[in-house]
């Protein structure tokens, strides 16, 4: 598969509908990087609310958390399903049909008479959710070329790392005032106004001459050719297992820093700020020196490599010197810096390299994403709760396992998906 010269990029962007160029970029932008953030505040927003919810549905803790799995579940199934689909069908009917569906069960969600009906809500969420998520990407791989494409990708990256933060504020200041419906009440409002803006600022961006047409079976075949190409594996691998440790971070930090080190929850969420921040100035470092002509492959090694040392270097403080406040802190910090350089890398390459199937491409660096994040998540508690070593090896050895599969099937220094690779490089196995 071949992905498109600069002449053809221009053509098929100028192709993509009639008033789709004098559309300004920022506000298609904009809605794109809020379709983003709609699953990260869906996971987080309710979570304050979880004791309430189990006494008002008579539910287990384990139970209620269930219904976050399920979520979790729906937008791994939805991303996979819904980004090839995309490839044959265009992406603005399915984009549309996801922001209404996600209005819907929402409102499901908040009417929910039971914790087993809330939990298979909760998993439909997720599917419809997954459309703005996958489609986000597709939308921007189909309308934007060479040095824009991964200063649009950071935009997303950081909206990321935003939404998680605000999440939980958001729902327990909703929470302050109703009840845990309200807070799927709020999302069902959002979900509205994401729809409104998707009928005014986005259109088609896959025109139908450039579209799978000959059927689901050959838009689903594009994500196995996808699946069996050594390059863009190796990029959706580096991508997914950086988020591992990322989710890690997130599930561990709070009783690394609250019950290990004994800082109040206001302390936490201020150091949780600072390290997001960090995050967010690492994309911005990452748009900037891609948008100087540094190359891709180059940000997203260095990216990984200071993920790395930073992990190394938690492992290191708490086996060599012993718990330590600071010293966690700024470990972190320097990790997730560093995934916040990996994420616009890999994903603005992966899709490029993918650029033939982009809806299919896209589906595979999210629903990876997240389902390594899944797993991942648990995995801190299962190994005690006296020392932060646990967390620390499990970010550790993904970071590591993300650096190995940069080298041995990424491959950088091959130079695929950068802007002027008017061709991926390797043929067919590549």
């Amino acid at each position: 598969m071949v992905a498109p010269s600069p002449s053809r990029a221009a053509t098929a962007q100028a192709s993509a509908g009639p008033g789709s160029s004098r559309r300004p970029a920022a506000a298609l932008v904009a809605v794109l990087g809020a379709l983003t953030a709609v699953a990260p505040l869906a996971i987080d927003m309710y979570v304050p609310g979880f004791p309430s919810m189990g006494d008002a549905l008579g539910a287990s803790s384990s139970a209620v958390q269930l219904t976050m799995t399920a979520f979790l579940a729906g937008l791994v199934v939805g991303q996979l399903i819904i980004g090839p689909l995309s490839d044959g069908l265009g992406r603005r009917g399915l984009l549309i049909s996801g922001s209404a569906g996600f209005v819907f069960f929402s409102l499901a969600c908040a009417v929910a008479p039971n914790i087993a009906v809330l939990t298979g809500v909760r998993f439909l969420q997720g599917v419809a959710g997954a459309a703005g998520m996958v489609l986000a990407r597709a939308v921007l791989t189909d309308r934007f070329h060479g040095a824009d494409l991964p200063r649009y990708f950071a935009v997303l990256s950081q909206v990321m790392g935003v939404a998680p933060i605000a999440a939980p504020v958001l729902g327990g200041a909703i929470l302050s005032v109703a009840t845990w419906r309200a807070v799927f009440a709020a999302l069902a409002v959002l979900g509205v106004l994401l729809l409104l803006a998707v009928l005014r600022a986005v259109p088609e961006s896959l025109p139908p001459e450039r579209r799978h047409g000959r059927g689901v079976a050959s838009t689903f075949g594009a994500m196995g050719s996808l699946l069996a190409r050594r390059t863009f594996m190796g990029y959706v691998l580096v991508v997914a297992l950086a988020a591992a440790a990322l989710f890690t971070y997130i599930s561990g930090s709070s009783f690394v820093f609250e019950n290990l080190h004994g800082v109040s929850s206001t302390t936490y969420s201020l150091i949780f700020a600072t390290n997001a921040v960090g995050m967010l100035i690492a994309g911005a470092v990452f748009a900037r020196l891609a948008g100087r002509g540094v190359r891709l492959n180059t940000l997203l090694t260095a990216g990984v490599g200071i993920s790395l040392l930073g992990a190394l270097a938690q492992v290191l403080q708490v086996v060599v010197v012993g718990e330590t406040l600071v010293g966690t802190w700024i470990t972190l910090f320097v990790t997730v810096g560093g995934i916040g350089m990996v994420f616009p890398g890999g994903m603005s390459i992966g899709q490029t390299v993918g650029r033939a199937a982009p809806g299919a491409a896209s589906a595979l660096l999210g629903g990876l994403q997240f389902f390594l994040g899944a797993l991942a998540s648990p995995l801190v508690g299962l190994f005690g709760e006296d020392s932060s070593l646990p967390m620390a090896l499990i970010m550790l050895i993904a970071v590591a396992a993300a650096g190995l599969a940069l080298v041995g099937l990424a491959r950088p220094w091959q130079g695929h998906g950068e802007p002027d690779d008017s061709a991926v490089r390797g043929g067919p196995g590549a």
